[in-house]
């Protein structure tokens, strides 16, 4: 039998992941409570040559600076050789837009580099193990695994054999971004109506966000002359994608545009969670409080992503909607941003 390569990635200086994140919501709403952040995610299975139970390689995630190392384990099984044309490793960050409404289109491969771990030769041994190190790597787009587009990184062995097909083993890596907290983190505050009718004032604390912190608000409300039944708030993830999305304007960290003139650019909006805030009619004056954690939303929430790689975009959006008793529904989105603070 031919040698089963498996490519290892240890887990010194990084952070284990507790599951893959995707752009799937998790039905169970208390899903984050059962499973906190750091829970180990490695599984025990039997190996495929030996039979004897081992424990399967898990996700971990990396910051984008450091450096992605590991051993490749061959396997042979006894009294068996097997000669092969050369063994490399190889280090791939990709755009994928092969999903989704691109189906068929092509992946952009934005980092790719490749070492070679054994020249051609003949394994005799029961067990080979190789090390590599990939050291001072560009990873400047976070992972991400979107609706329509995913970033991957990834690392691939491959041990090319003569008159047979090369066998190929890939073992991701997830990357995340670390951010810093803005300088000026100025409030929000809106007024929005219907001249005569309804005036509302609502204010957010802060504009940009962390991952695992607190949204607190308050809304005023200035003038009542509808039937209000309820108010609700939610939180709103969109992802735009296409292969010309461009930013406009906008500074580092501050709101931003998409110009979406592009006949082959897709927008996916997601609704993350909703919240009833307000039961009843309210009256001139009355002050509803907001607030929300981040940490409780059942999704893998991600930073702001602005026109990765001209390819796509990340935004998320507090969506207030109020309800009069003929169930019209009126509603006003403000734009938030948000950034990493800790890996995992």
């Amino acid at each position: 039998p031919p040698p089963q390569p498996q490519a290892l990635i240890p887990p010194m200086g990084v952070i284990p992941m507790d599951h893959y994140p995707s752009w799937k919501l998790h039905k169970n709403p208390f899903w984050r409570v059962k499973h906190p952040a750091g829970t180990k995610m490695a599984s025990v299975a039997p190996n495929a040559i030996t039979g004897e139970m081992e424990i399967k390689p898990q996700l971990f995630a990396y910051e984008s600076h450091q450096d992605v190392g590991g051993v490749v384990t061959l396997h042979v099984a006894p009294g068996k050789k097997v000669e092969h044309l050369g063994i490399k490793v190889q280090f791939i960050g990709r755009i994928d837009m092969g999903s989704g409404v691109h189906e068929g289109r092509p992946h952009y491969d934005f980092v790719s580099l490749s070492k070679e771990l054994m020249p051609p030769g003949v394994l005799y041994q029961n067990i080979s193990e190789l090390p590599f190190l990939f050291r001072n790597m560009d990873k400047e787009h976070e992972s991400y695994r979107g609706r329509n587009v995913s970033v991957r990184y990834f690392v691939k062995v491959i041990l090319e054999r003569k008159f047979l097909p090369p066998l190929q083993k890939e073992h991701d890596v997830w990357v995340q971004v670390l951010g810093q907290p803005p300088q000026q983190n100025e409030a929000i505050k809106m007024e929005v109506g219907i001249e005569d009718c309804l005036h509302i004032e609502f204010e957010y604390e802060r504009r940009v966000y962390h991952l695992q912190d607190t949204i607190l608000g308050k809304i005023h409300f200035l003038l009542v002359r509808i039937k209000i039944k309820h108010m609700e708030l939610a939180v709103i993830r969109r992802e735009t994608s296409g292969d010309a999305i461009q930013a406009m304007g906008g500074a580092a960290g501050g709101p931003n545009t998409v110009n979406e003139s592009q006949q082959n650019v897709f927008t996916e909006t997601q609704t993350l969670v909703k919240y009833e805030i307000m039961d009843g009619a309210p009256v001139k004056g009355e002050v509803i409080p907001v607030k929300l954690s981040l940490r409780g939303i059942p999704a893998d929430l991600t930073p702001t992503y602005t026109a990765v790689n001209n390819r796509f975009s990340v935004r998320y959006f507090l969506n207030l909607v109020l309800v009069d008793e003929e169930d019209r529904r009126y509603f006003k989105q403000q734009e938030i941003i948000l950034w990493r603070k800790d890996l995992g």
